[in-house]
């Protein structure tokens, strides 16, 4: 389902490893080899230590829905077409939270503690985004 109107993320030098392998189907996280603190959004150092030996960690790409809202408004002329659609932080199971869009259901049925697990968007060629679909699994 690639949508070439839908803008692509641009990496920066700290993200570039994230979005290279969202691209490639896997959803990576900095993880601290310190205190062990896994951690999104992609960063140089530690937020609870302050340690600079972070690794990349495959994350298992299941979490829960934290909290969620449904777009009405689309606040970019890209995102229109798709409303109305659920918006949600998830609590990945790793621990970190992050923002995404929970696909594949009716917007109004996305809710608090739904378990669910990523996929990832087509954003053009080499680029893709992690969404969230509910799953039965936990």
């Amino acid at each position: 389902m690639t949508d070439p109107q839908l803008p692509a993320p641009k990496p920066t030098n700290d993200s570039r490893n994230y979005w290279g392998n969202a691209a490639e189907g896997r959803l990576v996280l900095r993880a601290c080899q310190s205190c062990r603190t896994a951690m999104f959004y992609p960063r140089l150092i530690c937020p609870v230590c302050g340690s600079d030996k972070l690794e990349w960690r495959e994350a298992s790409g299941r979490g829960v829905v934290h909290a969620c809202t449904i777009v009405y408004r689309a606040p970019d002329q890209a995102f229109r077409a798709r409303a109305p659609y659920a918006l949600a932080l998830i609590d990945l199971e790793e621990g970190p939270r992050m923002m995404a869009n929970v696909t594949d259901c009716a917007p109004d049925s996305v809710h608090i503690g739904m378990p669910v697990t990523v996929w990832f968007e087509p954003r053009g060629q080499d680029v893709a985004v992690p969404q969230f679909r509910p799953t039965e699994e936990r």
